[in-house]
């Protein structure tokens, strides 16, 4: 089976554009020159990678998987062809809030250590999905990671806390409890959720609402029309003028990790991973 990098590539580009046309663009070939690249690819493999019409593209079951594992192996050949020349950064990324209050600190602390090694942050909505794909080193997470493909470390436990508007009745209590939040619609992230109407016992559960993001989530907040339950690095990392943020006395924590690819860890992975659990052991 005789497959090049060309075809990798070509199928990256298709993946992300969803379209022949703007993946020939990004990739600076004629589209007739990458539909047969796109064809070479299929017939030696003998399977389908893409459904493509005059009007619609998208990936099969098998084009999805392979374009996951091509972003890898080329976001990993580059890498290492760049680290032949100078060190690289840590890709850094998280879904809303980092590790909280500790992010700042931690991050000077590992440039006083690693001055060589840069920090690149990025947020993302799914961190998971981009150590998958290649495109980050490390991720913090507030949910464990599915399947054994990533390592993973757990770090601190983060107190819940809750989000209302600034002139909700709520805002004016200094903490609250679960059973407040009964009577409330409640915003939940599509994606990195820490919440759920699950966090509450059967039959007392409050209405929920899925929101795509962060921005969303906050913007709902503050014009009244939902509340939220949240990590207390929220509160750090996106404070809003039309937001209070109270603690919650009765939630469980969240248990922060960092997780990151064992297949293709970064050189520095390691050392990272070591400094944040001392940093945030000796803070905490």
């Amino acid at each position: 089976m005789n497959v090049e990098l060309r075809h990798l590539r070509a199928l990256a580009a298709i993946g992300d554009h969803r379209s022949i046309t703007a993946a020939a663009q990004s990739l600076h070939v004629t589209q007739p020159a990458l539909s047969r690249t796109l064809d070479q690819l299929e017939r030696r493999l003998g399977v389908r990678l893409v459904e493509r019409t005059t009007r619609h593209v998208a990936l099969t079951d098998p084009g999805h998987r392979l374009w996951e594992h091509s972003h890898r192996i080329l976001t990993s050949l580059d890498t290492a062809l760049a680290e032949a020349a100078r060190p690289q950064p840590v890709r850094l990324t998280f879904a809303w809030a980092a590790l909280g209050r500790f992010t700042i600190p931690f991050l000077r602390e590992w440039r006083a250590e690693h001055p060589d090694v840069l920090v690149r942050i990025r947020q993302a909505d799914d961190p998971e999905a981009a150590l998958r794909r290649g495109e980050a080193d490390v991720a913090v997470l507030r949910t464990p990671p599915a399947g054994g493909d990533l390592g993973h470390a757990a770090l601190i436990e983060e107190p819940r806390i809750a989000a209302v508007a600034d002139d909700h009745p709520l805002a004016s209590r200094a903490a609250l409890t679960l059973d407040d939040l009964v009577g409330e619609c409640v915003a939940v992230c599509e994606t990195a959720a820490t919440t759920s109407a699950d966090l509450w016992p059967a039959g007392a559960r409050p209405r929920t609402v899925d929101v795509p993001g962060v921005v969303e989530w906050l913007t709902s907040i503050a014009t009244g029309t939902t509340v939220g339950v949240t990590a207390a690095g929220t509160s750090h990392h996106h404070p809003h003028p039309g937001v209070t943020y109270l603690p919650i006395t009765d939630a469980g924590p969240i248990t922060v990790h960092l997780a990151w690819p064992e297949a293709t860890a970064h050189p520095s992975t390691e050392a990272f991973v070591a400094l944040a659990r001392r940093h945030l052991g000796a803070t905490t």
